[in-house]
């Protein structure tokens, strides 16, 4: 009896550590998966803030042609040419966000429509249980929307001379803006009205 017990014992050791060292790997390879994972949160993160840091900056750019383009009538083409996209901006967040800016760009056409940003994380995943997670980083895009959201303004032209001396907007969200262009108000005070800016899917 007492023979047979140590014959079982010594069969079961080898067992016993073949289920430690899986449960180890698997350990470990949850692990690896968790911080895969919040290494692309991370990213999409970065992408997101560099997105929207861009538009929002392309956005404090418009004032000057938005303003020129008033007087003579031709606001619908200002807003339909192509714009600057600030990318210095958006590598600018992406650096703040533990990643790299590897790509931007807008997307002109439809009343200035959209910035695109990929970044690349800074950190690998680096397991020992994934191969070639070492050298292996996160990647994410986003892309924010400037959307002009007060259409078809009603120009006035008091003095009758073919010069519009006053334009009346009525946006999307209530808001109504009266707008000379001999004397417009401070960019900064009416940008947001005029243009809203978010994430949105390509």
């Amino acid at each position: 009896m007492t023979g047979r017990s140590r014959n079982d014992g010594g069969q079961a050791f080898p067992i016993y550590i073949m289920m430690v060292a899986g449960l180890l790997f698997l350990a470990l390879a949850f692990f690896a998966v968790g911080k895969a994972s919040a290494l692309r949160n991370g990213s999409q993160g970065a992408a997101d803030a560099a997105a929207l840091a861009a538009a929002q900056k392309a956005r404090d750019n418009f004032g000057t042609g938005f303003y020129a383009s008033l007087p003579l009538n031709v606001l619908d083409p200002f807003l339909e040419k192509p714009f600057f996209a600030p990318c210095y901006e958006a590598s600018r967040l992406a650096a703040a966000n533990d990643a790299m800016e590897k790509s931007c760009y807008p997307t002109s056409g439809h009343l200035r429509d959209r910035i695109t940003v990929e970044v690349e994380g800074l950190k690998p995943v680096d397991s020992s249980v994934l191969p070639g997670s070492e050298n292996k980083k996160a990647k994410a895009e986003a892309t924010a929307l400037i959307e002009f959201r007060c259409p078809n303004p009603e120009a006035v032209d008091v003095n009758s001379d073919g010069i519009m001396d006053l334009f009346i907007f009525t946006c999307r969200n209530g808001k109504v803006l009266e707008i000379a262009p001999g004397s417009p108000p401070p960019w900064e005070t009416v940008s947001r009205t005029l243009f809203d800016v978010r994430l949105v899917d390509q």
